[in-house]
């Protein structure tokens, strides 16, 4: 059974939301992060980026990064641009994208349910990612991004859910990209227990994307836990902010490479290689080839685009993580022919979003590196299989859309 929790959250004044609500931290660099604050006092940018109010030259892990983003959270706390509901809460948060429309609970997750893989994980941490996490949660004592979490669909949640967004939400507001993001606050004693004992009955919850933040607020929670003589489980620490969706809501794009080399091959004999595990056509000179099945890739070179597809045989269809398509275009091109051996870490590869476009890639390719390729998605059952199994997915295998806000809300540790 999954344990979830209402918490007072610290959110945006009414009037203030557009002002604070930002990108998440992972999604910017300093510089990008440095134009969009100009003029925007009370951009969360300040709390999650802190180094835009540092000199350009600081490390990024230098202490008075931390040091900063801490003055920032409390002085607009203390300036009432970031207000706390005075009872513990849970929240909804919808996102409208085009055609895709989600909605997810607002809730602390447990730390134990973490520990002890109720929780369930699909990705690798890296350390020096984790410590700087780690390092930021606590030192504003306070989860400032929330952790995308996912569960089974269940009718019983759905329903629940669209009678209490009958209600007029606490924000309605479209961000400058067009994505609107929709809120509302659960504060009736009798629906905040209907929620937890629903969430009683779900076996699992899966990290979509915050593996970085759930690590590192599992880790802050057992170092409090530690040194508090009086612990009993129910402290503020015990939990991390999320926002759970159920499964067959979210959006997975196609998460593309590029490579900047061929490897010392000229085209033609890379063409040959390929054909040893791909079948192979050309598709178009003009119109990107976006790939609509499972093991099937574009892949752009000399101003064409290619279908290729991988060959029966040249994977195994019944291991849930070879199968994905990015294991296979990893273990049949990218390793064997371009020499790609840790695609983690290899210069000579770029990970390009699908909410870039197709193009971003041609663009790219065009300009001077050496080839591209277009990927179906991952689906979130692969996700989930992959979950269950206790096996990790390889790295850059999803790219979620849309993009959570930071600053809607946040969860204080004490």
């Amino acid at each position: 059974m999954a344990k979830i929790k209402a918490f007072r959250g610290v959110r945006p004044a009414a009037d203030k939301i557009k002002d604070v609500a930002s990108p998440p931290y992972d999604v910017l660099n300093s510089n990008e992060a440095r134009l969009q604050v100009q003029d925007k006092p009370h951009s969360f940018l300040h709390v999650v980026k802190p180094e835009v109010d540092l000199p350009e030259d600081i490390n990024l892990y230098d202490d008075a990064v931390y040091q900063k983003g801490k003055e920032n959270l409390y002085k607009m706390i203390e300036d009432g641009v970031l207000i706390q509901d005075n009872k513990p809460c849970f929240y909804l948060y919808r996102l409208i994208m085009g055609d895709v429309d989600e909605i997810g609970l607002v809730a602390g997750a447990s730390i134990e349910d973490y520990e002890n893989d109720i929780i369930k994980k699909h990705e690798h941490t890296r350390a020096d990612k984790e410590a700087d996490r780690i390092r930021h949660v606590d030192t504003l004592n306070a989860n400032t991004g929330p952790v995308f979490l996912t569960y089974k669909a269940r009718e019983d949640m759905n329903e629940l859910i669209a009678n209490l967004t009958k209600e007029i939400p606490t924000y309605d507001f479209e961000a400058e990209d067009g994505i609107k993001h929709i809120f509302w606050k659960i504060d009736e004693e009798s629906i905040i227990a209907k929620i937890e004992n629903i969430f009683k009955e779900i076996d699992f919850l899966y990290v979509a994307d915050g593996h970085h933040r759930s690590a590192s607020g599992t880790i802050v929670g057992q170092k409090r836990r530690g040194l508090n003589p009086n612990h009993t489980g129910e402290e503020e620490y015990n939990y991390f902010l999320s926002v759970i969706f159920p499964h067959d809501q979210l959006y997975i794009m196609d998460y593309n490479r590029v490579v900047k080399d061929l490897n010392g091959l000229d085209a033609e004999h890379f063409l040959i290689m390929v054909e040893e595990k791909f079948t192979l056509k050309e598709f178009s000179a003009d119109e990107p080839y976006k790939p609509n099945k499972l093991h099937s890739f574009g892949m752009y070179l000399n101003g064409m685009w290619y279908e290729i597809e991988a060959k029966d045989g040249s994977f195994p269809k019944d291991d849930p993580v070879k199968s994905l398509d990015v294991s296979i275009l990893q273990e049949n091109l990218l390793h064997p022919i371009l020499a790609i051996g840790d695609p983690r870490r290899d210069k000579r590869i770029d990970f390009v979003g699908g909410i870039r476009g197709l193009e971003e890639l041609s663009n790219r390719v065009d300009a001077g590196e050496a080839v591209a390729f277009s990927m179906f998605p991952t689906s979130i059952e692969q996700l989930m299989a992959i979950a269950d199994a206790g096996e990790v997915m390889p790295p850059k295998s999803t790219w979620f859309e849309p993009k959570l806000r930071s600053g809607v809300i946040v969860h204080l540790l004490d």
